[in-house]
């Protein structure tokens, strides 16, 4: 809905990006690049150089960018301690099922902690990569408590992209592969900020290539956009959004110091808005989800405000990970 001033801090202090996941994630099998597709319609009618959007939403066999962080991060922990034997992780549904996906090609366990505002769709995705799912009765910080209190157990690790564990820190490091593979020269770039963990890796891509970072929010859930203004993080309230991937209460602690440097600016959205978004990618032939389109919802009010100008790059960070929602929003 409006547009928010970020970069509090000195972008001096933004750390360089992680090469270390790159080589990784480059031997997975299926690996490959994901497509950067040009917008040349959006670019015209918003008077920009151009618009491109980097495609998300078939990442490693998965629907969504979160393998790359979750898989580098699981990589760091087993390197650390071969006795794990069960992976845990909270999550909105996106991150819960790059884990128990990376647990079962590993042969682990999973146990995946949701939220009860959680898609029945998103469950079944992650059950159906052989997790058991555990639903609490509260709200996605909850989640988190709950994941973190079993990984304290014995045999057991969790993958957090949220917190100041050494896998929240890995997470960014794995979301650093991402953007290495941009090869277009972009002034601008539009981010889904979430607990901040990718936007933080957007963050130390655009410090290293001059590139400004513009995180993108719900407008129920703008806990970077709060955590800025106030100069330290910030919980907020957090009624519920279609945007299930960015319905967080409080920046990730790992990520804090990178964005409150490295961000340039953030805009918030509202659902009708990322639903605008999703119909209109899809007359593109482009099939992304309410987190992934809403940047181009942001671009839109950025550049209505005269707040954006030359070359833009989207991230839109996953598919249709709730098939029945996409379909209500954007029709079969």
């Amino acid at each position: 809905m409006s547009w928010h001033a970020g970069s509090k801090g000195a972008p001096r202090s933004v750390p360089a990006p992680s090469d270390e996941a790159l080589s990784f994630h480059r031997s997975l099998p299926g690996y490959a690049p994901t497509p950067v597709h040009d917008l040349p319609a959006v670019a015209a009618e918003l008077h920009l150089a151009s618009v491109v959007l980097k495609d998300e939403s078939d990442r490693l066999g998965l629907p969504a960018f979160k393998v790359l962080g979750a898989s580098w991060a699981a990589e760091r922990t087993l390197r650390e301690d071969r006795s794990v034997h069960t992976l845990v992780a909270a999550s909105a549904g996106n991150h819960g099922r790059a884990v128990a996906h990376v647990a079962a090609q590993r042969g682990l366990a999973a146990r995946i902690h949701l939220p009860a505002r959680s898609s029945p769709a998103r469950r079944a995705a992650i059950a159906a990569e052989g997790a058991d799912v555990v639903v609490v009765d509260g709200t996605y910080e909850e989640a988190v408590a709950q994941a973190a209190a079993e990984g304290a157990r014995d045999g057991v690790a969790e993958i957090a992209d949220v917190g100041d564990s050494g896998p929240a820190h890995w997470v960014i490091d794995g979301y650093a592969t991402l953007f290495s593979e941009i090869e277009e020269e972009v002034d601008v770039a539009l981010v889904p900020a979430g607990v901040g963990s990718l936007a933080a890796a957007a963050a130390r891509w655009g410090a290293a290539t001059g590139t400004r970072i513009v995180a993108v929010e719900p407008e129920t859930a703008a806990c970077l956009t709060a955590s800025l203004a106030a100069g330290e993080p910030t919980r907020v309230a957090t009624p519920g959004t279609t945007m299930a991937g960015l319905d967080c209460a409080e920046v990730s602690i790992a990520a804090w110091p990178t964005l409150l440097a490295g961000i340039h600016a953030t805009v918030t959205v509202s659902d009708a808005q990322a639903h605008a978004a999703m119909r209109e990618l899809a007359g593109y032939a482009l099939r992304i989800g309410d987190s992934g389109a809403a940047t181009l919802a942001a671009l839109r009010v950025a550049a209505g405000e005269e707040r954006i100008a030359g070359r833009v790059l989207l991230l839109a960070t996953e598919g249709p990970t709730d098939p029945a929602g996409y379909a209500a929003v954007v029709g079969r």
